[in-house]
């Protein structure tokens, strides 16, 4: 039985001049795809096909004779000599739109087919092959191209000589990344090409992923361009390969780029770009994403802007017809920006440069243990020729003693004089060890680079360090790609796709970015021209201008990162009525970042002058053991690198520990501001304590949260610390889980993941482990899902056979449901799958709160920490009006409306939303915007992400 699936298309009508071809279409439909004769008349049948699913709707098609219709019996048997022609060199996919039916029975099609072949000149072709064959295509008698597959997930391309006939609008599903929002609406199909060009970056593959199957989500064809613009240059089936939906499975988790990469001197030359044109036409394409860093997408900028002279000489020399030409005038590209240096402007990271990040930290966190043994000064060449983003980051998340990179040089004997004054100062506070991270493209301000070995010189001669010098080199682009990474490649491709198919001639060719927590289109053009401004400025020796260009997070982290290297070793920069006592506490779970939020608010703070404070154990320690006192430099000096929370944590409220003992602690240590570092309970916490403002004076100071909670449930931001070291710990488990499950190729583990009443963790381990589903607490799990994915995983293990990495994992969170646990649902599935396949749990529990922290965690804990003294800085004035003893509540009545709400939004959440980092006031997130008893906000941000990361493992819903 066939049974026809082609998006939700329930009826199509076929028409025809010719009589002859009537009665063949009849006889077509009925036998070949045992449609049913429902009415009929002289000039019209109706045919009706029954889904064996009853849920499903028929199918009709309604075949009429039509003396309107111009198309001929002739016109029909010259398509078909001409698809006779190529049925061995070429894809009849890519000469004509098809549409495809999914069958049970495609081997009985197949011997069909060989049957009516022998007696007949009948035309198939099978695909990939004709020994086990997943895609057969014919023509029916009218001249239509039918396809029939056995995958488990087709899509139509739609045919636009069929007067297709949708129940509903034609709407594409948008698929919806965080911070944007892409209109509904129909797209005609292309034939959407990436390829990935310029130097490898981890993340490639999951960026090639994504765009192949979004494409064909999307009614399009896929295909991928092997070794970059030299593939483009050759053509032909080696290197322009059509992609189907299993060609990209598993690599999610591979490092590199699978389809490869190839700088390429022809490519620059007129000549080079016309083949590359022309191998364009000859495999149907007309939209190409390219996946590259600046030099790369800069060919692809030329490349558009040279394509309507290009196919015009094309067609002048009579390389490609008349239709050819009329098909492929207009080429849409877009970029996607793979670079592990980050140093494309008009977006705050590139896919790959967290990943190279991750691994100088990694090296640089082992480097400091022997480093410290011998009391040693260790030299680290980390890679960017024009970009210090690497060194300077890396410098943040390491604490490292001093950096250099091209983009704030000095002349040669200011970098030396400075750097060993901020060692020695180091050194005689007692630090053992030094680091020095030197960027690939550091320079001097007369443009002379500065080495490893320059600098292992100075610290050798001139303070008599025993000094090692450390290339990284390389293994900083290799592995698998870090969370972040993956989540980036992922919801970029997404959006590449849907760019180039909204795009029009006239539209700029867009570069998928992100700022801050949204994913965004800017001009690739204006994009590239910016970036290669800075290096020209940086060749000018305008470094001022070099560092206005550079996006305005670089400069704040320099900023920060120069603030909190002089940490109490220089004069303080704020005069001495200036200076605050600051308190920092811990409030809830240990989360990764937390103690790099304590190491920057502390050194941020002595470097301003203020004295930092912290308070042990939570708000019970405060009240119990009067635990809080200043932080000593070299006591946190190495904090940055730890995980959990080096002064203690604890879950209870001030309510339920003591308001009134905590306000005399306050006021005993003469406390100007206090930051809560934690989750769900210190978003409490700042709500109790901004409401007893009224009895108890103690809390007339500025009060900031920075949410850190692996859950991400805070209100009022849309990250949280250690959300992103919790996900690379899930990442990691679920990799491995995944390559047992492969192995045995016939199993499925359920993996329970942490995140109370949030889903974020489960959702978000989806998308970046390619699981094939995820039940969170928001939808919970009914019979009705739970049964259709036991029958999805069924027909996958079915159309698996033989292949690799067939592993699959269920994703479900702790919350998601109290009756259907992990073990539970490993036995329905066990119950269910009659011994063809087997499930198994796997509950990594607190492995997900991570160890070492991620460098995201480490550096974001470090921003939002300046930003929240910052903050304290900027509003202690405004509380210092309202008199001790006065009623706090009628001070605020009194003001005018400006100047009440001004108060009151002296008791903050800093987090971040959308594309920029906020404060919003505790006082409006808790009573309009928070659902107290579930600990949730009422708004889930990242609930798009949910259907991308459904529809990319091609997972339906009940």
């Amino acid at each position: 039985m066939v049974q026809p699936l082609v998006q939700d298309i329930s009826y199509f009508s076929l028409s025809t001049s010719d009589e002859a071809r009537f009665q063949q279409a009849r006889e077509f439909y009925c036998g070949f795809l045992q449609f049913k004769v429902i009415k009929e008349t002289s000039t019209t049948v109706w045919l009706s096909h029954e889904s064996p699913d009853a849920t499903s709707p028929p199918k009709t098609v309604r075949i009429a004779l039509d003396s309107k219709i111009k198309q001929t019996s002739e016109n029909i048997e010259i398509l078909m000599a001409d698809l006779e022609k190529k049925l061995h060199t070429n894809d009849w996919r890519s000469l004509k739109l098809s549409l495809v039916f999914k069958t049970n029975s495609l081997a009985t099609i197949y011997q069909r087919c060989l049957a009516r072949q022998k007696s007949s000149s009948f035309l198939f072709q099978t695909r990939p092959d004709n020994v086990a064959p997943v895609e057969l295509y014919l023509l029916d008698p009218l001249g239509n191209l039918i396809g029939f597959t056995s995958a488990s997930n087709t899509f139509s391309s739609g045919i636009p000589q069929l007067n297709v006939i949708k129940k509903e609008a034609s709407k594409a599903q948008s698929l919806i990344t965080p911070g944007f929002s892409v209109s509904h609406k129909a797209f005609e199909p292309r034939n959407i090409a990436v390829m990935t060009s310029g130097g490898d970056a981890p993340g490639m593959n999951a960026n090639v992923r994504s765009i192949v199957r979004t494409a064909i989500i999307k009614g399009c064809r896929a295909f991928a361009i092997y070794e970059g613009y030299e593939g483009l240059v050759r053509g032909g089936p080696e290197y322009i390969r059509e992609m189907g939906w299993d060609d990209v499975r598993g690599w999610l988790r591979e490092g590199g780029t699978n389809i490869g990469t190839a700088r390429c001197k022809e490519f620059r030359e007129r000549a080079g770009r016309l083949s590359a044109a022309k191998n364009l036409i000859d495999a149907g394409i007309d939209a190409l994403i390219v996946c590259g860093g600046d030099g790369s997408l800069t060919g692809a900028d030329v490349f558009r802007h040279d394509w309507p002279s290009l196919v015009k000489e094309l067609l002048d020399s009579g390389r490609i017809t008349e239709e050819q030409y009329a098909k492929h005038e207009h080429l849409n590209i877009c970029g996607t920006v793979g670079s592990i240096d980050n140093d494309m402007s008009s977006t705050d990271a590139t896919i790959g440069a967290y990943s190279s990040l991750a691994r100088i930290c990694q090296a640089v966190d082992y480097i400091d243990a022997t480093a410290n043994s011998h009391a040693r000064a260790f030299v680290i060449e980390v890679m960017g020729r024009h970009c210090g983003w690497l060194a300077l980051m890396a410098g943040i998340a390491t604490s490292a003693d001093y950096i250099l990179i091209p983009e704030k040089p000095a002349s040669s004997q200011q970098w030396q004089e400075q750097m060993c004054q901020i060692v020695s100062k180091h050194r005689e506070r007692g630090k053992r060890k030094t680091i020095v991270l030197v960027a690939e493209g550091a320079i001097t301000n007369d443009l002379v680079p500065i080495s490893t070995k320059d600098v292992a010189d100075v610290l050798i001669n001139k303070l008599g360090l025993d000094t090692r010098i450390t290339t990284l080199g390389h293994v900083q682009r290799g592995g698998t790609a870090v969370a972040y990474d993956r989540m980036l490649a992922t919801l970029q491709g997404v959006e590449a796709v849907e760019a180039v198919l909204e795009c029009t001639p006239n539209t700029p060719s867009p570069m998928i970015g992100i700022e801050e927590n949204k994913i965004v289109r800017r001009s690739l053009v204006d994009a590239v021209k910016l970036t290669q401004s800075v290096a020209e400025a940086i060749s000018e020796k305008n470094f001022k201008k070099a560092m206005s260009l550079r996006d305005t997070e670089f400069s704040e982290h320099l900023n920060n990162f120069i603030a909190m290297n002089s940490a109490d070793h220089n004069v303080p920069t704020l005069p001495v009525e200036k200076r605050l006592n600051i308190a920092i506490i811990n409030v809830g779970a240990p989360a990764g970042g937390m103690n790099s939020a304590i190491y920057s608010m502390a050194t941020y703070c002595m470097s301003k002058g203020h004295t930092p404070y912290a308070i042990a154990n939570g708000f019970p320690g405060l009240v119990k053991h009067g635990a809080i006192k200043p932080l000593d430099w070299i006591q946190i000096s190495d904090w940055n690198s730890l995980g959990g929370s080096e002064i203690g944590t604890n879950r209870a409220t001030p309510s339920e520990t003591d308001l009134g003992m905590i306000a005399f602690k306050l006021e005993q240590h003469g406390i100007d501001g206090l930051i809560l570092v934690g989750g769900f309970e210190a978003f409490v916490s700042l709500k109790e304590l901004e409401q007893a403002r009224n009895s108890y004076p103690a809390f007339r100071i500025p009060l900031v949260l920075i949410p850190a909670t692996i859950s991400n449930n805070v209100p009022g931001t849309e990250y949280s610390l250690g959300a992103d070291t919790c996900l690379n710990s899930l990442m990691e488990y679920c990799d491995i889980v995944k390559q047992s499950a492969s192995a045995t190729r016939n199993r499925v583990f359920v993996v329970e993941v942490q995140g109370g009443n949030s889903g974020y963790i489960a959702t978000y381990g989806q998308l970046i482990s390619g699981a094939s589903l995820s039940y969170v607490p928001e939808e919970g799990i009914s019979l009705e899902q739970l049964e259709a994915d036991i029958e999805e995983l069924k027909t996958s293990f079915k159309n698996d056979e033989g292949k690799m990495k067939a592993g699959r994992l269920f994703l479900k969170s702790q919350n998601a449901s109290n009756v259907l646990s992990a073990k539970v649902i490993a036995d329905i599935v066990n119950e269910e799958s009659n011994g063809r396949f087997e499930a198994r749990t796997a509950i990594p529990g607190h492995v997900q709160q991570g160890g070492i922290p991620s460098p995201i965690d480490r550096t974001r804990g470090a921003r939002l920490a300046c930003r929240a003294v910052e903050f304290i800085e900027q509003h202690t004035d405004l509380l210092k009006d309202i008199k001790y003893d006065e009623d706090y509540c009628s001070y605020i009545a009194k003001q005018s409306e400006n100047d009440s709400e001004s108060i009151k939004a002296t008791a903050v959440v800093v987090g971040v939303k959308s594309n920029q980092i906020v404060y919003r006031p505790i006082c409006q997130l808790y009573d309009y915007e928070t659902e107290v008893k579930k600990r949730m906000p009422k708004s889930v941000h990242w609930k798009g992400v949910r259907e991308v990361a459904d529809k990319l493992v091609g997972r339906s819903h009940s």
